[in-house]
């Protein structure tokens, strides 16, 4: 990393993939790659375990990056997080903000790609 901001302790820990059925999409998931239900909140969002990383199905509701897949780093301060992608030559799509869960903001990377940077509240 460079001598800006310094970020430890950063892992992908979800693959945000939007969906228009939670139910159904967990149904898919689990009958056609065996994955096993972390747990389902709602009818909002669910967590499949996907090995080492989690499949974050997300409806509408919760949908943060305007249904575009996207990979999900979990970082130990998110502002600062942003303000190292951003030295990068990255942008903020989305301010951080408060989910049901943790703090979350939408970027993307230097090339458009979408990414989410979530982390503790």
């Amino acid at each position: 990393m460079s001598d800006s901001v310094e970020v430890d302790l950063v892992k992908i820990g979800n693959v945000l993939h939007p969906v228009a059925d939670i139910d159904a999409a967990v149904r898919f998931y689990t009958d056609a790659f065996g994955l096993a239900t972390k747990f389902v909140d709602g009818d909002r969002y669910a967590a499949l375990d996907a090995g080492s990383t989690t499949l974050a199905l997300t409806s509408p509701a919760e949908d943060v990056t305007g249904g575009v897949p996207a990979a999900s780093f979990k970082v130990p301060d998110v502002t600062s997080a942003l303000t190292a992608l951003v030295q990068g030559g990255g942008s903020v799509v989305r301010e951080p903000e408060q989910g049901p869960h943790e703090v979350r903001a939408v970027a993307r990377d230097p090339w458009g790609n979408t990414v989410v940077i979530y982390g503790p509240r």
